[in-house]
């Protein structure tokens, strides 16, 4: 689908950088079907990009705040996951309007990763913007109000991403190195967590997660050069490996579903290591056998 490159297995895939936007933080990549493009954040420098791969046609906008996610309403537009909460997003217009403050108790909090469960169920996570303290928080956000999730606070939240039947939420600890995993009812709330993975140490940092049509987790590793595949039991059974260190979330496209993209950052590295790796924070692609799940909207 991009320029006619061949299907790559897991083993032998080698990611391009079909757009070397130079993200400080990018972040929330998402495959919108109804414009068939790829949708991401770069957090730090207040950006949502939208990349079509039939076209090649690149855009951008402006936001007013940091941005951790952008995701499609089904009544159109997206839900934007601002610092101080969640917003909609014109892109015509290029225009906000606030749905709801989330933790304005909490001015040194942002809000940071978001998924659509297939129910339409909006969950997202905050953390402290210095990555320090220990105030974020996962939330579900259903009928025009966000509820907290019942899940311990923590200092960087990525994910949540569910099971293909919407059965299983996972949830990252970034700096703890884990992914949890929890059974969900059908009013949403949670069981207890349980462990999935731990990442090793020196081996990188879990950030942004999606999951396959087998109900595999694949998981992007800041500081660790890869994106990696597990098993629903937990296994590690694939890897993507990528010319930068830097890379925050993962997530599948194309209409196939059979492309994996990935976000990646320039932040936290160092002018050498920049010189080193020219294509931080690009968007990168690569071709897959086992697609990924269609998309959800939030039921808004």
């Amino acid at each position: 689908m991009r320029g006619g490159a061949k299907m790559a297995s897991l083993e032998d895939s080698r990611p391009e950088a079909i757009w070397k936007v130079g993200a400080e933080l990018g972040e929330g990549p998402v495959w919108v079907e109804r414009d068939r493009a790829l949708w991401f954040v770069d957090i730090k420098r207040q950006k949502i990009h939208r990349f079509d791969p039939a076209s090649a046609d690149k855009k951008s906008w402006n936001a007013p705040e940091q941005i951790g996610f952008l995701l499609p309403a089904a009544s159109g537009g997206f839900v934007a996951g601002m610092q101080s909460g969640l917003h909609r997003f014109d892109a015509l217009s290029g225009s906000f309007s606030k749905i709801v403050d989330v933790e304005a108790h909490l001015p040194g909090n942002r809000i940071n990763d978001g998924t659509v469960d297939p129910s339409g169920r909006l969950w997202f996570g905050t953390m402290d913007n210095q990555e320090e303290s220990a105030t974020g928080c996962f939330y579900r956000f259903e009928d025009g109000r966000h509820v907290e999730a019942e899940l311990p606070k923590i200092t960087i939240t990525n994910g949540p991403v569910h099971s293909p039947d919407g059965r299983i939420l996972y949830h990252v600890d970034t700096l703890a190195q884990t992914i949890q995993a929890c059974d969900v009812a059908e009013d949403g709330t949670l069981g207890p967590s349980r462990p999935f993975v731990r990442i090793g140490e020196g081996e990188g940092f879990p950030d942004g997660p999606t999951v396959d049509a087998e109900g595999c987790v694949w998981v992007g590793l800041y500081f660790g050069w890869e994106a990696r595949r597990y098993s629903p039991a937990g296994e590690l059974i694939g890897r993507v490996r990528f010319p930068t260190s830097n890379i925050t979330k993962v997530a599948f496209g194309g209409p196939d579903l059979k492309t994996l993209y990935a976000t990646s950052a320039q932040q936290g590295l160092k002018p050498d290591a920049l010189a080193e790796q020219p294509e931080a924070g690009s968007l990168f692609a690569v071709d897959l056998d086992v697609p990924g799940l269609p998309g959800s909207l939030i039921a808004l």
